[in-house]
């Protein structure tokens, strides 16, 4: 069965062309329903790239947004989402750099990735901070760092998504409620239901029917890192689509709440029209 009427979308894909399948991750995708992607800068050391300011993520930039016009080119819609992996941080300072010195490359790369979305070339930014424990003072810079992204979202009027630590991340709340930006459009990828924030469910979260009975706004990822070292990791390029048609052949969401949390949905958070050509 393939949904031929309804859009399937992964709000949070990664292609590699150079360490993993690359475009015919895309087309796996394609073949299994996939209409839409949100192409997700992977982090600057997949490109060999140790950055020592925010002009050296431009290659990733616009390597990122090169790829998605390659991908919608071979039928798959992909949206470029920039920005920088909170994971940054520990790969500068094991380079030599200080904390507050990786902070200052990192928020500058924001910067730069906003100007990409103020452009038209992007349609969101990602930052977040470490899911994994680290110092206080690695904590706090990283905290910094997103607010600023958060900053930089609501003045370019465009979503974020955030890689962050397991929880509801409330706190994040209260950055985007400072900045006076829509908590709504500060996407938690990897979330789960109990965030304040916009979560994007990975495709097998057995939360999914209960909130799309409940009308709440969330989107349905992979998080496929398109890594041949760990292939499949997250979960594959057919995800999506695949368990899409399962929740709908089961009769656990209907095709009305498919087409809610593959299209509706994604076009209020990042502002972009998903649509069957």
């Amino acid at each position: 069965m393939i949904l031929k009427d309804i859009p399937i979308t992964d709000d949070h894909m990664h292609i590699d062309p150079v360490n993993g399948k690359g475009i015919k991750a895309a087309l796996e995708f394609k073949r299994s329903g996939g209409t839409h992607i949100f192409l997700v800068t992977k982090p600057s050391w997949s490109f060999g790239i140790t950055p020592q300011s925010g002009e050296d993520f431009r290659p990733v930039f616009e390597k990122t947004i090169k790829l998605a016009d390659e991908i919608t080119e071979n039928g798959v819609k992909a949206f470029p989402i920039l920005g920088v992996h909170p994971a940054e941080t520990g790969k500068l300072t094991a380079a030599g750099m200080t904390v507050d010195k990786a902070a200052d490359v990192m928020a500058a790369g924001l910067t730069l990735a906003a100007e990409y979305v103020r452009e038209g070339k992007a349609v969101a930014l990602k930052s977040g901070r470490p899911h994994y424990e680290v110092t206080p003072e690695v904590w706090d810079a990283s905290n910094r760092v997103l607010a600023h992204a958060i900053a930089l979202a609501e003045d370019a009027d465009c979503a974020l998504q955030i890689h962050a630590e397991t929880g509801p991340c409330g706190d994040v709340a209260v950055m985007a409620q400072n900045s006076g930006m829509d908590i709504k459009r500060i996407v938690k990828h990897f979330g789960i239901p109990e965030t304040p924030l916009t979560p994007s469910l990975i495709a097998k979260h057995e939360a999914i029917p209960d909130l799309a009975r409940q009308g709440r706004l969330f989107t349905m990822e992979s998080d496929y890192m398109d890594e041949n070292s760990r292939p499949g990791s997250v979960i594959g390029p057919k995800s999506v689509p695949r368990f899409t048609r399962k929740l709908i052949e089961s009769g656990k969401i209907t095709e009305e709440q498919a087409y809610k949390i593959h299209k509706d949905n994604p076009e209020k958070i990042y502002g972009v029209e998903i649509t069957l050509d």
